[in-house]
C-alpha cells in the first residue's frame, strides 16, 4: 500500500527508522498511539452507523407487537416479511461490496445509509402484507453491502492481529442497539401512538429511519476511503499503517474476485455464518414476543427486559475478543462460544417456567450468537486480500445472511410439527452446534491472527520495523 502514499511520507519513514536513536520501545509506543488515534476517529463513528443499521433492520420485531393486529397480519406473514429482507440483501451483497471498493467507502456507505433510511421511513405506508413484503425487500436491497463493507473497510486500516477487538467494538452495536433501542422502541410506541393520526408502530419506523439519512450525509464528510485520504494522520503515521497492512497482504495468495469464488474455505465460512445468522435473527425478531410470553405487560417493560441479554453480550463479547486478539487464536474461541450459546438456548427453553433462570440462559445464548461475530470476521481476511477480500467477505455475508430468512421462520415451521413452545429454541441451538462442528472440522488448526492460514505473515508480537 505504500505505493499509494506520498513519496515524501515513505522517505521520511525510512529515514526515521535509519536514525541511530530509533528503538523498539519508541516504535512500539508510536504504533500504539497511531492505532489509538485511528480508533478514536473510526470506531465510534462506525459504531453509531451500525446501531442505526441494526435498528432499521430489526425494529420490525418490536413493531410486530402492534402492527399485526392493526393490519390483520398473521405470524406467518410477519415471518415472511421479516425474512424477505435477506433475499434482497443476498441479491445485491457481493456487487455492493465490489462497488464499494471501486467508488470508495465514503461515497458508497453514504449512499447505502441514505437509501435505507428513506425506505425504512416509508414503512409508515404499509397497509397490507404485500406492501410489507415489498418494502422489506427494497430495504434489503438498499442496505446490502453495509456490514461486509465495514468489515472490508477495517481490513484497510488494521492488520489481523488487531482486528478482532475492533470488530467486537463495531459489532457490539448490535447488543447496544438492543440495550438502548428496545426500551426506546417501547417508549415510542407507548407514548406516540395516535399522535398526528399515526399508530405507534408507524412512529417507530419514522423515528428510527430519519436519523439514518442524516448520519448518511455525515458519512460523506467524515469518513475517509483509505489511509492515503486521512488528513488527520501525519505522513509518518500513514506510512506505518500502510506498511503493516502491506506486510500482511503480501503473503496472501488469494487476491482476485475469482479466487474468492474458487476457495473452499470461503464456502465453508458461508455455511458457518449461515448457522450463526439463523441464531441472530431467530433471537432478534422473536425476543420481544418471548419476553411478552413470560407475562410481561406494556411495551416499555418488554423493551427494558429484552435489553438484559444484550447488556450481558456487550461485556462478554469485548472480553472474548480481547482474549482472542491477545492469544492470536480464533477457531476454538468460536467453537466454544457458539457451543455455549446453543446450550444456553436449550436451557432457556427447559427453564421456560422460571423466567429469571430462563432470561439468564437466554443471555448466554445471545452472547453465544452475537459474541461469535467478532471472532468469526477476522478469519476471511486471514487468507484473502484486495478485490478477493471485498468479494469474499461479501459472499460470506450474502450467503450466510440467508440464515436471516430462515431464523424468523423457524418458530412458524416448528409449530407445525411440535406443540412445545420452546422447540424453536432447540432448533436454533442445533444450528449453532452445527456451525461449531463445521468450524472445528474444516477450518485450519493453525489459523491465528497475524499468521494467516498457512503460517505466513508476521507474529502477533513481531516488531513493526521487521515488517518493512
Amino acid at each position: 500500500m505504500e505505493q499509494f502514499l506520498p513519496a515524501a511520507a515513505v522517505r521520511f519513514s525510512l529515514a526515521r527508522r535509519a536514525q541511530p536513536g530509533y528503538s523498539d520501545i519508541m516504535d512500539a509506543s508510536f504504533e500504539a498511539k497511531t492505532y489509538a488515534k485511528a480508533d478514536r476517529r473510526l470506531i465510534p463513528f462506525l459504531f453509531l452507523c451500525y446501531i442505526l443499521a441494526y435498528l432499521d433492520r430489526v425494529n420490525v420485531g418490536f413493531a410486530k407487537l402492534q402492527m399485526l393486529k392493526d393490519l390483520s397480519l398473521s405470524d406467518a406473514a410477519f415471518a415472511t416479511g421479516a425474512g424477505i429482507f435477506f433475499i434482497g440483501y443476498f441479491l445485491f451483497e457481493v456487487p455492493s461490496n465490489i462497488l464499494l471498493k471501486k467508488f470508495g467507502a465514503r461515497t458508497w456507505i453514504a449512499r447505502i445509509m441514505i437509501s435505507w433510511g428513506v425506505i425504512s421511513s416509508a414503512m409508515v405506508l404499509v397497509r397490507n402484507e404485500w406492501t410489507f413484503y415489498s418494502l422489506r425487500f427494497l430495504l434489503g436491497l438498499a442496505e446490502a453491502g453495509f456490514f461486509p463493507g465495514i468489515i472490508f473497510y477495517l481490513t484497510l486500516w488494521y492488520p489481523s492481529r488487531l482486528r478482532s477487538t475492533r470488530t467486537a467494538l463495531f459489532v457490539s452495536a448490535i447488543a447496544v442497539s438492543g440495550v438502548l433501542g428496545n426500551p426506546i422502541s417501547g417508549l415510542i410506541m407507548e407514548s406516540l401512538s395516535g399522535k398526528a393520526g399515526l399508530d405507534g408502530w408507524q412512529w417507530l419506523f419514522l423515528a428510527e429511519g430519519i436519523p439514518s439519512v442524516l448520519v448518511g450525509i455525515w458519512v460523506y464528510y467524515h469518513l475517509d476511503s483509505g489511509i492515503a485520504e486521512a488528513k488527520w494522520l501525519s505522513d509518518e503515521e500513514k506510512s506505518l499503517l500502510a506498511r503493516n497492512i502491506d506486510a500482511e497482504d503480501r503473503h496472501k495468495s488469494e487476491v482476485r474476485v475469482i479466487d474468492a469464488f474458487k476457495s473452499g474455505k470461503v464456502w465453508v465460512l458461508c455455511g458457518i455464518y449461515f448457522t450463526l445468522m439463523i441464531g441472530l435473527y431467530g433471537i432478534s425478531f422473536w425476543l420481544p414476543t418471548i419476553v411478552k410470553a413470560f407475562g410481561v405487560q406494556g411495551y416499555l417493560p418488554v423493551g427494558l427486559i429484552t435489553a438484559i441479554p444484550y447488556a450481558v453480550t456487550v461485556v462478554g463479547m469485548i472480553l472474548l475478543s480481547r482474549h482472542s486478539d491477545r492469544t492470536g487464536e480464533r477457531r476454538m474461541h468460536y467453537v466454544l462460544n457458539a457451543t455455549a450459546g446453543g446450550l444456553g438456548l436449550i436451557l432457556s427453553g427447559v427453564l421456560a417456567d422460571h423466567p429469571i433462570f430462563a432470561m439468564a440462559c437466554l443471555s448466554l445464548g445471545t452472547l453465544g450468537v452475537i459474541g461469535s461475530m467478532p471472532l468469526f470476521w477476522p478469519i476471511p481476511s486471514a487468507f484473502l486480500a484486495g478485490t478477493a477480500a471485498a468479494a469474499g467477505i461479501g459472499m460470506v455475508n450474502s450467503v450466510g445472511n440467508l440464515g436471516g430468512y430462515v431464523g424468523p421462520n423457524v418458530p412458524i415451521w416448528v409449530r407445525r410439527i411440535s406443540a412445545d413452545p420452546s422447540a424453536a429454541l432447540y432448533v436454533i441451538a442445533a444450528a449453532l452446534f452445527l456451525g461449531a462442528i463445521l468450524t472445528f472440522l474444516f477450518l485450519p488448526k493453525n489459523l491465528t491472527a497475524g499468521r494467516g492460514v498457512a503460517g505466513h505473515g508476521y507474529d502477533v508480537g513481531q516488531k513493526p520495523e521487521a515488517l518493512a
